[in-house]
């Protein structure tokens, strides 16, 4: 495939998870239509794994993103993380110990992509409770990446799948919060944040002129013309009128249980979802093993596979990497988009 002349950074994720699993199978299996990468990791753990694993997959240890060109059609590069495991990654079985070299893969493939070396990074998943446990001050990746992006980005999750008839994109305006606390959390200026920052980003990074969103009520019937809920019409829709005041093809509040079956998909380019499982319900099953988590409102790239650490699947050879094939390919091309903009 064609794609960004630097390699794309792949970063460790927990190494007791099925991280590295899915990394190796997704070399293995798919480099031939892959864009280049590599992995901030240890090799060692990595070449133990893939005999673990029972894939044909030589690692090659390098020290420079550019030796990933040289070497990725015969071999995955790794580039070692620094400092190292402080401990032995036992698969199935978070350890705290080794958080300072997870949040080190992550901080150095921030530095790649920020300066070039990189064109895009892809995140593998983190446990956040043992990274807590051992004084990570942040509630995940995304809030973590908008710290070290600076003043001035403001991260959005979007949740993709290309492999769904007609697409599938879905934002949540709220993420990790109770069904109640989210309904609190919400305004209109946050709505609208998140409505232009999505707007923008399938301009830039998807290739979408005009790009249509769609906003979802809250509650049952859109509120029913307040029968089920205020929000509708005292939060949502002003946001609504206020992303169309910016020239934003937004429509809504709309109701939920409308906005994802084949014929409303072709309507909207995007849908701009409530709360957590607003969003997530509708792409996982549509899409449950190929979903992509992409980072908008950050400087540089970053997507990266819909799912978890998975320690029971880790090292069992069970895991499926179609999401961070996903997560690869869609790095890639939202980079070429970036630099052909």
């Amino acid at each position: 495939m064609s794609g960004p002349v630097a390699p794309v950074v792949v970063t460790m994720g927990d190494p007791a998870g099925v991280g590295g699993d899915c990394l190796l199978k997704a070399w293995t299996e798919h480099r031939a239509s892959l864009p280049p990468f590599f992995v901030i990791d240890d090799p060692g753990r990595l070449g133990a794994l893939a005999l673990t694993l029972k894939l044909d997959c030589s690692i090659q240890t390098i020290t420079d993103p550019e030796e990933a060109h040289v070497h990725f059609a015969k071999a995955l590069p790794v580039l070692p993380v620094d400092p190292p495991l402080t401990a032995a990654a036992v698969l199935g079985t978070p350890d705290p110990n080794n958080a300072p070299a997870v949040i080190s893969a992550i901080d150095k493939a921030v530095m790649l992509v920020q300066s070039g070396q990189a064109a895009a990074m892809v995140t593998n998943p983190i446990h956040k409770a043992s990274m807590q446990d051992a004084g990570f001050a942040h509630p995940g990746h995304t809030e973590y990446l908008g710290h070290l992006a600076g003043p001035g980005s403001q991260p959005v999750m979007m949740l993709a799948s290309a492999k769904v008839r007609n697409g599938l994109r879905v934002v949540p305006v709220t993420i990790h919060l109770s069904h109640a606390d989210a309904a609190k959390a919400l305004t209109t200026d946050l709505i609208v944040t998140h409505g232009t920052i999505t707007a923008a980003a399938l301009k830039q990074d998807f290739g979408i002129d005009n790009p249509r969103i769609a906003v979802a009520a809250l509650n049952p019937h859109a509120g029913e013309d307040g029968k089920f809920g205020h929000e509708e019409a005292e939060v949502i829709a002003p946001a609504v009128a206020a992303l169309q005041d910016k020239g934003i093809d937004a429509t809504g509040p709309l109701p939920a249980d409308t906005l994802f079956h084949t014929d409303a998909r072709e309507s909207a380019d995007a849908v701009l979802c409530m709360y957590h499982d607003q969003a997530l319900i509708p792409l996982k099953t549509l899409d449950f093993y190929g979903g992509v988590n992409v980072t908008l409102g950050l400087p540089f790239v970053r997507t990266s596979p819909d799912h978890g650490t998975a320690f029971s699947l880790a090292g069992t050879g069970k895991a499926r990497c179609d999401s961070l094939v996903a997560a690869l390919r869609m790095a890639a091309e939202i980079a070429s988009a970036r630099a052909q903009s």
